[in-house]
């Protein structure tokens, strides 16, 4: 078995903002496993608030090649390589290079059916309130919208109104991304509960969740940043009603797919998203996306090119073909 890594540079089609940070352009790993006429790729970003960036990335992967080249298993691979992006891109490539030799898609070797198109959100970075209403509107076949907030309260609470007020029809969900504090919390759901706003994603700073023990919220509330693997999926039970799963976080489908088990087990709901990410790099998302009961995967819509085949994007739906990875025919590069 070989593995080769690639860098690419993924320019967006605008700059993306969040709370803390405003993204340009991402850099990804994309790595290849070849054996014989076999080949399985793989794609990550990353996380970059654990700095878990490219640098980081390669070395990681560099560290683990006599071990993936020897022909480790997707299951040695959770103890070969801790979660993150590096983990990510080659779980992907591993799954892949299954499924050519075994000639089934990557969806029948992971035991699911055979996959449908998945409702997702379709994200707005955070401006001006007006900006972001002149976003949601042109995001005219969405049926489900998520918005990135800042911890500027009542700025956060202006850009939801206007949001609310230009797409009566969808459903809303908001992203806090570490920027409030517990005691901004009954104010902040106050205010999206009359906005019909259905989720509140990580409110507060990772390392403060049992700040969240105890509030009464009629809201759902997400945990992403808090979330980070199969470890941490116990510690949500009181904090965080729906767990929300990133491959880059986790480490890949093999772990997101433990995730979710255990997540339904604990009576927690179901999230996918996604870091920003090429079609290669939402195809493993989407199979775990049939399992969720929330998807947030538009990251090629946020990139100004994305790769080909491409996932589709089609009246609020996203699907991902066979054709776009893990189909179990042999990969042509």
């Amino acid at each position: 078995m070989r593995l080769t890594l690639e860098t690419e540079a993924l320019r967006l089609a605008e700059p993306f903002a969040i709370s803390g940070y405003v993204f340009e352009h991402v850099e990804v790993m994309v790595t290849t496993l070849e054996e014989g006429a076999h080949r399985g790729r793989g794609e990550a970003a990353g996380v970059y608030y654990l700095g878990d960036d490219l640098a980081h990335m390669r070395a990681e992967a560099e560290a683990a090649r006599e071990a993936i080249e020897a022909g480790l298993t997707r299951e040695d691979l959770r103890s070969v390589l801790p979660p993150g992006g590096a983990r990510n891109a080659i779980d992907a490539a591993l799954w892949e290079l299954e499924a050519s030799r075994e000639g089934k898609p990557v969806w029948q070797l992971a035991g699911l059916d055979e996959p449908k198109p998945v409702r997702t959100t379709m994200t707005i970075g955070a401006d001006n309130p007006e900006a972001m209403a002149r976003r949601a509107t042109g995001y005219a076949s969405a049926k489900a919208i998520k918005v990135k907030l800042t911890g500027e309260l009542e700025l956060d609470i202006a850009r939801v109104a206007a949001i609310r007020a230009a797409r009566p029809d969808v459903w809303l969900g908001v992203d806090g991304n570490q920027g409030f504090a517990i005691d901004e919390l009954d104010r902040l759901i106050q205010s999206l509960q009359a906005h019909d706003v259905a989720l509140l994603e990580q409110p507060l700073r990772r390392g403060r969740e049992a700040d969240l023990e105890g509030l009464s919220s009629p809201i759902p509330i997400a945990g992403d940043e808090s979330l980070i693997s199969l470890a941490d999926v116990a510690g949500a039970v009181g904090r965080f009603d729906v767990v929300n799963i990133k491959l880059d976080k986790c480490g890949g489908l093999t772990e997101g797919l433990l995730m979710a088990a255990e997540a339904r087990r604990l009576g927690l709901g179901v999230m996918v998203g996604t870091m920003i990410a090429t079609s290669l790099g939402t195809a493993p998302g989407f199979l775990l996306g049939q399992l969720a009961d929330l998807v947030d995967l538009d990251g090629p819509i946020l990139i100004a090119q994305d790769r080909e085949p491409s996932v589709t994007y089609e009246d609020g739906m996203l699907y991902a073909g066979a054709q776009v990875w893990g189909s179990g025919a042999p990969v042509r590069a």
